[in-house]
Formats: structure tokens, C-alpha cells, sequence
């Protein structure tokens, strides 16, 4: 199967939503100029579309193996992360005090979703190199930056997360690794994880992994947890990285999906000479590694965007060839099985679901850049309220669709052969990884919304309905706000119980119980009304006589098919939201298996 970059939504996205002119006149960054903008967008594609693309379905046959300690990922691999690292991919949002672009975190976004879309295997190693440079940024020591974020910017070295461990998942506090200071500022790494991502391959010839630990005198929970840097090589006398730390990877799962993504069991110290040096101030690990963790929730939920745009791109080739039954009470010859209207509600709900999630992530993404790049205590607040509904809605969203794909395509979907089952199984980790989708829910009622008074969900809300009004009356647009005017209300009215009920006791229990119900509430609703800011604004290019008049009204039926299509979902959310837990606990947990 084949993958296009949609490059011209993607800009259009980038214009209306993220409104990346307006984030060009920010300080430090006036690099994105439209013209640049285009020629990043133009060129990444040709990277994901001819370098990553071809090699996603021999990854998930081939996957990654281990032995001897080494990782191999399958031919041509290697070969394609150095295409990456020569167009100087890996620094596009990078500060340039560091080698980097100092370019939007949405633009550099808009590039991850593309190659995520091609190889979302092979996307990984980018993101949690991203996600590691953004750690070392914020919290590293000038030397450590000087000697390791510089190879991450540039691509030349790689980087890990590394949090779980058998007993600790969710529950962080819970991990037992051991740093032990060795006298001469640095420290001796003692334990193991388990899922590290990328935590061993032979793509680059050092990675860089971010350990949490706890030294000695630890207090227990989080807040004895500290962050360390270890390197798979160290300098030798000359300066050169070729001696090999004291860790290694001694496992590698056997998964679902993403079959080229090598995620490791990895041993650290099993001599008690893992080097590792310190991230930050001791016991300030949580925040450190939250810097990384939040940037890559935003480029997890880009992921569950990034398999529906494929999985769609292969159901609707699918569905414009294959011929099938007569059209339903026409008779005649058999057609196209796009031409059934059961076929066309699947295509539509993939496409307009698709654009909604892009919008949400895309809007997110910008948040983050205008509260870094201005200072804007609003945009954090709203980036950190989105956040979130950004990673657990289109992650969600990233196996419905693709499941949906599945069901387009058939029987031949339950084929290996056509890729489609492949999209459906490489997107099902989504929704589990950096945070469970229900944890993203109880950090949304538990948190966020509360977060400044509930400041920026009354923000959020109050834009929200203004646009609504200023919707005309009358034609296509005129039909989006009743359905969109219902669900914001539901919306208001299912955040207002959730935050009186935030106290201890059966009060938690039930707001704890609606958490996942009001998490896609929020999501399909604001999805709804960001496609309505983008019919708005293609009816305006459109009268205007700019840009592409198919594209255009595209546009316009998409938000309206969602709005009338999807949006009521949200509004009938609003009793499971609201009912408490009392069904949840009803049945005796002995009884469940009766």
C-alpha cells in the first residue's frame, strides 16, 4: 500500500487552526515564512513517502531482532534513519543555541505526522529523540548539553525514556532502580526497565537514555526519584564514545504491532559500572521527565492521526476498485463499492474524524509553541488543558478508524497481504503507552479542569460559543450550529458536575466514573468546532476565488457531515458522564464470572 503526505490539508490546518502566520511574528520564529513552510511540508513528504514508506511492510514482517546483545532492524533501515539525519530532520523544533531550526513545535509536528504515517515503527526512534531533546533542554547542565543534545539535534545519537519496570507501571513511585553516588559527580546505575522504545538498534552509533532512579536516601513516591543520563558508549581518553557503558538490552517483545520498533528489556549495572550523570536537581526527576512525557502525549495522539490518515488512504483505493453488488434498488450491473452508501458513511466518518483529531493535535502542538515562544500563561494553560483529550481522543480514534478500514476492505481486510490489518494492529499500543487513555481522562476531571479555577476550560468554552454565534443563519454553514450549540452544552453542563464533585469518597468514585464518557465528549465537540472554523474559512477563500474550489467545499461537507453525523454522539454522552459509579460496583466482583 501506498501513502500521499496531504500536504494541502496539512497547510490548510497549519493556516487556520494552529494560525502559523501568527506564530511566524513570535520571537524566534520568523524562520516559518510560507515559502519555507511549503518547501518543509513538500520535502519531508518525499522523505515519507519514498524512504519510510517502502519499508513499513517489510518491517512488520522482518521486525527487529535481537541477539548477542545487539538489535538489527531489517534492511534498509539504517540507511533511511541516515536520509533522516542528512536533511537535518531531527532539529526542525530544536533551539538553535543547540544546532537546531528553533522552528514551531507544530510545523516540526506536521513533519513527525507524515513520517508516522508512512512507518510508525520506525516514527518512534524519531519522537522519543524528540522527546529526549526537549528533556535536555529544560533541565540539563550546560556540559551535558554541550556533549550530548548537540549529537540528539543533530540526529547523529538517538534517545530513550526509560520509566518502567515490572512493578512500577502507571504507578511510578513504585520503581526500585538504584543510583549510588560514586565521588567524582558522577553515578552508578543499578535495575531494570521494561518497554524502552528504540532501547537498542543499529541505526546510530550511540543512544542516549534517560533514566529514573533513586539515590539512597530517597523518600519514597515520586518525589524521590531523580534523572539520570546514561550512554550506551562513553568517552575514552581521547574523547572518542567507544567505551561500552554497563548496560544492555536483554529482551525484546514479541508484540501485536509495531513489529520495528525494538522495545526493550533493558539491564543496567549488572556489574555495578552503569555511568550515568544526574538530569536536574536530585529528586526532581518527575519533572524533568514530564517535560519529555507531555511532549510525546501530544506526538502519540499525532499518532492515532497519522495510522487513520493511511489506514483511510487505503480504504478509499480499495473501495474506488473493487467491484461488488448492485448498487441497493437500482439493479443492474454490479459497481465500485464506493458507490454504496454503507462504504461512503465508513469513508466519510474516516475522513471527517481524521481532520477533526488533526485540528485538535495541531491546535495543541500550537498552544505549546505560543506559551514557550511568548510567555503566554493562557496558551499553557490551554495546552496543558488539551493535551490530555489530544493524546487519549486520537488514539482512540486511531484504532476505530482503523478498524473501520478493516471492515471497507472486508474479507481481504483480514488479509495480511493488503496492510490494512496491519494499520489496525500498529495503532492499537497507541491508546496504552505514554499514560493510559484512562489516566489521561482522571488527569483531565482530576486536574486539569480545576487547573487556575477552571480558568481555561471557561476560555476554551466561551471561544467556542462565540464562533457559534457568529455562524450565518442560513445555508451549509447555518446547519452546523444547532448540532454543535447542543453539544457544547452538554459539555458545560457534564464539566460543571464533574467539578463539584471532585471531593473524597463516592463523590471521586463518580467523577472518576465519568472521566472516560466526558474525555470523548470534549474531544468529538471540539473537533466539531474546529472543522466549523475551517468551513468558515474555506466558504471565505471560496468567495474570495483562492485556493482549490474541490478542496474548499470538501471542507465544508466534512464539517457538516461530522457535525450532523458524529457530533450527536457527544451530546448523548452526557448521561453516562453524569450516572456515577453505582452500576460499575453493583455486581459483586466474585458474581462477574457468573
Amino acid at each position: 500500500m501506498t501513502y500521499t503526505a496531504p500536504t494541502a490539508e496539512q497547510r490548510f490546518v497549519l493556516d487556520t487552526i494552529a494560525d502559523l502566520p501568527g506564530l511566524a511574528a513570535l520571537p524566534g520564529f520568523d524562520g516559518a515564512t510560507p515559502d519555507l513552510v511549503d518547501a518543509i511540508l513538500t520535502e519531508a513528504a518525499k522523505l515519507a513517502q519514498d524512504v519510510f514508506a517502502p519499508l513499513n511492510t517489510a518491517g512488520d514482517r522482518v521486525g527487529a531482532r535481537l541477539a548477542n546483545d545487539v538489535v538489527t532492524l531489517p534492511p534498509g533501515f539504517a540507511d533511511a534513519y541516515a536520509r533522516y539525519v542528512e536533511g537535518g530532520w531531527a532539529g526542525l523544533g530544536a533551539s538553535p543555541s543547540h544546532g537546531g531550526q528553533g522552528l514551531p513545535f507544530v510545523l516540526a509536528s506536521a513533519v513527525q505526522e507524515q513520517l508516522t504515517s508512512a512507518n510508525m515503527a520506525f516514527s518512534l526512534c524519531m519522537m522519543l529523540s524528540q522527546g529526549a531533546i526537549e528533556a535536555l533542554q529544560a533541565h540539563a547542565s550546560p556540559e551535558l548539553q554541550a556533549t550530548y543534545l548537540t549529537r540528539l539535534v543533530t540526529g547523529e545519537w538517538t534517545g530513550t525514556m526509560n520509566l518502567t519496570e515490572p512493578q512500577a507501571g502507571s504507578d511510578v513511585g513504585a520503581l526500585r532502580t538504584r543510583a549510588t553516588p560514586a565521588g567524582d559527580g558522577t553515578y552508578r546505575i543499578a535495575g531494570s526497565k521494561i518497554y524502552i522504545t528504540w532501547g537498542e538498534h543499529d541505526c546510530a552509533p550511540n543512544i542516549v537514555h534517560l533514566v529514573l532512579a533513586r539515590l539512597p536516601d530517597a523518600p519514597p513516591g515520586t518525589k524521590g526519584i531523580s534523572l539520570f543520563l546514561c550512554p550506551k558508549f562513553l568517552p575514552d581518553v581521547a574523547g572518542a564514545f567507544t567505551v561500552r557503558n554497563d548496560l544492555r538490552a536483554v529482551g525484546l517483545e514479541h508484540k501485536l504491532g509495531i513489529h520495528a520498533s525494538p522495545t526493550c528489556t533493558m539491564a543496567f549495572g549488572e556489574h555495578n559500572q552503569c555511568v550515568g550523570y544526574l538530569v536536574g536537581a536530585e529528586g526532581a526527576g518527575m519533572r524533568a521527565m514530564f517535560t519529555m512525557m507531555n511532549h510525546a502525549r501530544i506526538n502519540v495522539g499525532l499518532q492515532g492521526v497519522a495510522i487513520a490518515e493511511r489506514a483511510y488512504q487505503g480504504a478509499l483505493a480499495f473501495a474506488r476498485d473493487r467491484v461488488q453488488s448492485t448498487k441497493f434498488g437500482a439493479g443492474g450491473a454490479p459497481v465500485r463499492i464506493i458507490e454504496h452508501a454503507d462504504v461512503r458513511r465508513m469513508l466519510m466518518t474516516m475522513k471527517a474524524t481524521t481532520e477533526a483529531a488533526r485540528a485538535l493535535t495541531y491546535l495543541t502542538a500550537a498552544a505549546v509553541d505560543r506559551a514557550h515562544a511568548g510567555h503566554d500563561l493562557a496558551a499553557a494553560g490551554r495546552a496543558d488543558l488539551l493535551t490530555p483529550v489530544t493524546k487519549a481522543w486520537a488514539t482512540d480514534i486511531g484504532v476505530e478508524l482503523s478498524s473501520l478500514a478493516v471492515q471497507v476492505f472486508g474479507g481481504m481486510g483480514f488479509v495480511e497481504e493488503t496492510g490494512a490489518a496491519q494499520h489496525l494492529r500498529d495503532a492499537r499500543i497507541a491508546p496504552i503507552y505514554e499514560g493510559t487513555n484512562g489516566i489521561q481522562a482522571l488527569d483531565l476531571v482530576g486536574r486539569k479542569l480545576g487547573q487556575d479555577g477552571g480558568a481555561h476550560w471557561k476560555a476554551l468554552f466561551a471561544e467556542i460559543r462565540q464562533d457559534l454565534r457568529d455562524l450565518p443563519p442560513k445555508g451549509d454553514l447555518g446547519l452546523l450550529r444547532p448540532y454543535l450549540d447542543d453539544a457544547l452544552v452538554a459539555l458545560e453542563t457534564a464539566t460543571v458536575w464533574l467539578t463539584g464533585n471532585r471531593g473524597a469518597g463516592d463523590e471521586a468514585t463518580d467523577t472518576a466514573a465519568g472521566a472516560t464518557p466526558y474525555l470523548r465528549m470534549f474531544g468529538i465537540t471540539v473537533g466539531g468546532w474546529l472543522l466549523a472554523k475551517q468551513a468558515v474559512a474555506a466558504s471565505e477563500r471560496l468567495a474570495a476565488e483562492t485556493g482549490d474550489p474541490a478542496f474548499l467545499r470538501a471542507k465544508i461537507v466534512t464539517a457538516r457531515f461530522f457535525a450532523e453525523q458524529v457530533v450527536p454522539q457527544a451530546t448523548a454522552l452526557l448521561g453516562p458522564v453524569t450516572r456515577g459509579a453505582e452500576l460499575l460496583y453493583a455486581i459483586p466482583e466474585a458474581a462477574l464470572a457468573a
